[in-house]
């Protein structure tokens, strides 16, 4: 196994399978790549709506990653839902402790349904635990409002702003 890439996704589990551990899984073995997962909630929704969220404790989350990253040498992490501040910290912990040389950041917030994922006070532990670990940030137009504290970009020029701000946010803030 040690010429295919292992790739870890953390993240929340979508019984609908349109998004979060499914998809990423699906995308991975799409493009022939070794995914593990570890699983920080359980939604039950649909392409509708998100019913219900039950988040796993962060202490069975620490164990999920450190059972991963101590016999799997993973070459990449991807984060998504991960719900609540103390998920965010937990993650970012057992992270800064491993190491691994690239994480990319999706910062789930609100699903296409419009429900909320990650809850408010989660946003701060966000901005200040992982997005300084991570190598990559992927929010889509609604979350870089949220991050940046501005209005959801409605237009080109809007969205071109809001690409700019964030990563001048990024630079200033972190390098």
């Amino acid at each position: 196994m040690s010429d295919i890439p292992r790739v870890l996704t953390i993240a929340g589990s979508d019984s609908g399978g349109g998004a979060g551990i499914q998809a990423d899984l699906k995308t991975f073995s799409a493009l022939g790549v070794y995914g593990a997962s570890v699983i920080c909630a359980l939604t039950a929704q649909n392409t509708r709506e998100v019913r219900a969220i039950h988040s796993a404790p962060p202490a069975f989350i620490q164990t999920q990653l450190e059972t991963v990253f101590d016999d799997i040498q993973i070459n990449a992490v991807k984060i998504g839902m991960l719900a609540d501040p103390e998920t965010v910290r937990c993650v970012a912990s057992v992270l800064r402790r491993y190491q691994p040389q690239f994480i990319v950041l999706d910062p789930v917030m609100v699903a296409k349904s419009g429900d909320r994922l990650l809850a408010e006070e989660a946003i701060a532990s966000l901005c200040e635990e992982l997005i300084p670990l991570a190598t990559l940030i992927t929010p889509n137009l609604p979350e870089a409002a949220v991050l940046l504290g501005l209005q959801e970009a409605d237009s080109l020029e809007g969205m071109q702003l809001s690409c700019r701000l964030c990563s001048r946010w990024v630079h200033n803030r972190f390098c």
